[in-house]
């Protein structure tokens, strides 16, 4: 019989027990740190029990902060009571990230109502919007019940398709006469309803929940809670969680980054054979996940981006530190007559400096010049581990060369 090339690999002891208990989609039994979140969430939605309309809601919090985790806990919770209580309750969980028109939303919730003997599906794409609209609500109510929207990363959703969805869906209630409905909105961005009609922030915002950030010793529970259901007992080193929850704890309180790191902590040790995850493996972990992320951020950058991100990485190159707007726009206008490419205003490359600062990729501090006014201080903010310059040459064939390039620095008088 032929080898094949997964024979070894399946042969090997692995360090897991179930590793899909340390990914983000794993749904445990409880959620620590959460119980004050939960009441608030329940204490609302037990309405729908009762056959009535809960109050429309927000979550607001940090990335990995336990807001999608909570609405799918309590969701699962309450879809489980409406069956043993012989009452209509319908939780629907849409991801607006991926689906983020509302067309597809519509379309979304619609087909979702659909039992397998009804109606053939909306289509993909093709309907008017208000027709989509009414199909939704003569499904709802040829159904009946009390349905719980939820649209988790609405505030991308607004952002890329305005808020005539949040309207027709916080308006409902006024289109249905037997079913009923509430949208409950999940949010990383505090000011996304800024962007709302105050109208629908009206209607939308009835009730908020902020989530706090976890701290590290509550994101150790959380860690030690779900590396008890994943990874074989003995396997990991005593510092291991900690140092995961502290680094993650440095990253806003994020649980997922604490999950990834100690997942792709055991992966490492697992691939090298070894009996114990340590804290090397934690570190060598961390560089890898950084690496995963911000490499395709640099890559997807535009041009301009790309352009202006190399002017401060230009200026860092030639031992320049805390430089200022004018030197990073002083070589950006070399790199764009070296490389052709058009040139932005001064005040439009401080817009992009800016957005860099942002997206994580430099550090652009204001400071007290005092009677001088103030001025930012810019540096790039890239791990050691993460070669800029490769990227942006490799994804920009345009700007080949760019770093090589002899270039006039301003002098600092």
């Amino acid at each position: 019989m032929t080898e094949n090339i997964f024979d070894d690999i399946l042969l090997q002891d692995t360090l897991f027990v179930n590793k899909e208990a340390l990914r983000h989609t794993y749904q445990p039994d409880k959620l620590p740190h959460r119980n004050t979140e939960i009441e608030a969430l329940s204490f609302n939605l037990v309405e729908a029990l009762k056959g009535h309309i809960p109050s429309n809601m927000v979550l607001y919090g940090v990335t990995g902060a336990g807001k999608t985790a909570v609405t799918k806990y309590v969701c699962s919770q309450l879809e489980e009571k409406g069956k043993m209580l012989d009452r209509g309750v319908f939780p629907v969980v849409v991801n607006c990230r991926q689906i983020d028109t509302q067309y597809r939303v519509l379309s979304h919730l619609g087909n979702t109502l659909l039992e397998t003997y009804e109606l053939p599906d909306i289509p993909f794409t093709g309907w008017p919007t208000d027709r989509v609209f009414k199909e939704l609500v003569k499904r709802m109510e040829n159904r009946g019940g009390v349905y719980v929207i939820v649209l988790d990363e609405i505030d991308h959703l607004i952002k890329k398709a305005g808020d005539d969805l949040l309207y027709n869906l916080t308006n409902l209630n006024a289109e249905l006469t037997t079913a009923r409905a509430c949208v409950i909105g999940i949010s990383n961005d505090l000011k996304f309803t800024d962007y709302l009609d105050p109208r629908v922030r009206s209607r939308l915002g009835q009730q908020d929940i902020i989530f706090n950030p976890y701290n590290a010793e509550q994101l150790q529970e959380i860690l030690m809670a779900r590396a008890s259901l994943g990874i074989s007992e003995g396997v990991l080193a005593d510092e291991v969680i900690p140092l995961c929850s502290a680094l993650a704890a440095q990253e806003h309180g994020d649980a997922r980054c604490a999950l990834d790191l100690l997942r792709v902590s055991t992966e490492k040790a697992e691939k090298e054979l070894a009996e114990l995850v340590e804290k090397r493996h934690v570190k060598a972990a961390q560089a890898q996940i950084e690496c995963d992320q911000i490499t395709p951020v640099i890559r997807t950058l535009p041009t301009q981006q790309k352009i202006v991100l190399a002017s401060v990485l230009i200026n860092q190159i030639n031992g320049l530190k805390n430089i200022q707007t004018g030197e990073v726009h002083h070589i950006y206008k070399q790199v764009c007559q070296y490389s052709g490419q058009p040139m932005l205003s001064a005040r439009r490359v401080s817009g992009l400096i800016s957005n860099l600062d942002m997206l994580g990729l430099i550090s652009a501090k204001t400071v007290s010049k005092g009677r001088y006014g103030r001025s930012k201080q810019i540096n790039p903010s890239l791990p050691a581990n993460i070669d800029a310059q490769k990227i942006i040459t490799q994804s920009e064939p345009l700007l080949n060369g760019i770093f090589t390039h002899k270039y006039r620095y301003q002098s600092k008088l």
